[in-house]
């Protein structure tokens, strides 16, 4: 059996029917959904069908020099800290990006932006490669006290399956072994999963009976299943904010319908604030589309207007380079320059690529040396802004691509581990699918797109659809 993306995914599918996974307690919580994304990490990582995300590790220094701020962070900025009631919580997205000169969460800033004048809210944020970089705001808290307890309590505890729970355990991993040719370790993925749920789930249930809040925002519901848990648990209302890619293949949120036959996915939240209409649809996903709500994206709008228009390039294309995908799309990259001196080429590294770009893409470093490629290793020029001046674009499946076509770059995707996530694009036509450097030079001016309203995937800020989201209820 070859081993792919939707593979991978059906097989998940499958056994989510056989055994009731998504609905099925073990340890008093739905354990599967804690490792869902998770093992799917480790079975496409095992396989080698994506290669290891190229960010560069915490060394042990880093992680001595850097647990001591979590000691004062929980006592200077806990948020179990002083009586008060606020009526919206934001869990924001670790990852900050700088916008306007500061360093912010693109993906929750509008919602801050909106709340700010008019609400009681507060923000609670988790350390990022263990540093906060936002300046210190008087609604801003971070969730450390939460992360160490966490540590501490994993520990000092552990967990022991009951006999009925260890043999469907042990069959879900033998049936995965099986298919994949692998060797999984699924006990020790739920003990650990299920130590992190348990601490967690008490102390954020303890928090919202603190501030009784009447809705919880969440970036990334499938990596904070505990807060979902604590906040549903207390009939509080949680909506996620979108933060990228949402296919029919994503695992975070493609909840086919012989998977969810009980209904109500555990740890979903109640609503997704989506960029544009594009992104969910009934196949897939776990709640109502009445609950798929586009406010719009924000971020995109306010950054791409210094761009748009801005003439491009004559035959420049940008490759949207990604840590799992980079060694495929690196060595296209290069070929492409190296058989056409006409076209100029910039290959945009994710930044988690920027420090180890030399040592893992050699095609790379000798590509740089020609005089038609150059190798984006920094966030010093805006991304819109390479995009704007390309006339082609060249990647997999980062939400980057997306971007790109709202800047009308012509759009190829490298036929590789993960592109099924794009399949529905190159069904309507939007894009083009490649498999090598020779069809992508037979193809790069003689594709002719299929014409899209742009606003399907991105629209502007809709403000009057986000008062009635914030203000229903």
């Amino acid at each position: 059996m070859s081993v792919s993306v939707k593979n991978i995914c059906e097989v998940f599918f499958d056994l989510e029917e056989r055994y009731n996974l998504n609905y099925r307690e073990i340890q008093g919580c739905y354990a599967w959904q804690l490792i869902r994304m998770h093992l799917y990490y480790d079975i496409t990582r095992k396989t080698e069908m994506f290669g290891a995300p190229q960010q560069k590790a915490l060394s042990l220094a880093d992680k001595f020099t850097t647990f001591l701020p979590f000691f004062k962070n929980s006592l200077l900025h806990n948020p179990f800290s002083g009586k008060y009631h606020r009526d919206i919580l934001i869990f924001d997205h670790p990852r900050k990006v700088i916008f306007n000169g500061e360093y912010c969460d693109i993906y929750s800033k509008f919602l801050v932006d909106f709340l700010k004048d008019d609400y009681s809210f507060e923000v609670l944020e988790s350390p990022y490669l263990n540093h906060h970089y936002t300046r210190k705001q008087d609604y801003i808290r971070y969730t450390d006290a939460i992360q160490l307890g966490s540590y501490v309590h994993k520990k000092f505890n552990k967990v022991e399956f009951t006999q009925k729970e260890e043999e469907l355990i042990l069959k879900v991993q033998d049936e995965l072994e099986k298919a994949f040719d692998v060797r999984l370790n699924i006990p020790w993925m739920l003990k650990t999963h299920i130590l992190n749920f348990q601490y967690d789930y008490k102390k954020y249930v303890e928090l919202f009976r603190k501030r009784k809040p009447e809705k919880v925002f969440v970036v990334v519901a499938y990596e904070n299943h505990a807060v979902v848990a604590a906040a549903k648990h207390l009939g509080i209302e949680v909506i996620e904010l979108q933060h990228g890619t949402i296919t029919y293949y994503h695992l975070g949120y493609s909840y086919p319908e012989k998977t969810r036959c009980n209904g109500e996915i555990p740890y979903f939240p109640d609503k997704i604030l989506s960029f544009g209409d594009y992104w969910m649809n009934g196949e897939m996903s776990a709640i109502g589309m009445e609950n798929i709500i586009p406010v719009g994206f924000p971020y995109f709008e306010y950054q791409s207007k210094d761009f748009v228009d801005i003439k491009a390039v004559d035959n420049q294309v940008i490759f949207i380079s990604q840590g799992v995908i980079g060694k495929y799309l690196s060595k296209l990259a290069a070929k492409l320059a190296n058989d056409n001196s006409d076209l100029k080429i910039i290959y945009k590294l994710h930044p988690g690529e920027y420090e180890t770009w030399r040592q893992n893409y050699p095609e790379l470093v000798e590509a740089s040396l020609f005089d038609n490629f150059e190798v984006i290793d920094n966030s010093e020029i805006p991304l819109y802004r390479l995009l704007a001046e390309s006339n082609y674009q060249v990647g997999a499946f980062s939400t980057a691509i997306y971007e790109g076509m709202m800047f009308g770059c012509k759009t190829f995707i490298l036929d590789v581990p993960g592109v099924e996530y794009l399949d529905d694009l190159v069904e309507r036509g939007y894009v083009f699918k490649i498999a090598n450097a020779d069809e992508l030079n037979d193809n790069l001016e003689t594709f002719n797109p299929t014409d899209y309203d742009k606003n399907f995937f991105f629209k502007n800020l809709d403000n009057e659809l986000l008062k009635r989201v914030v203000d229903d209820g």
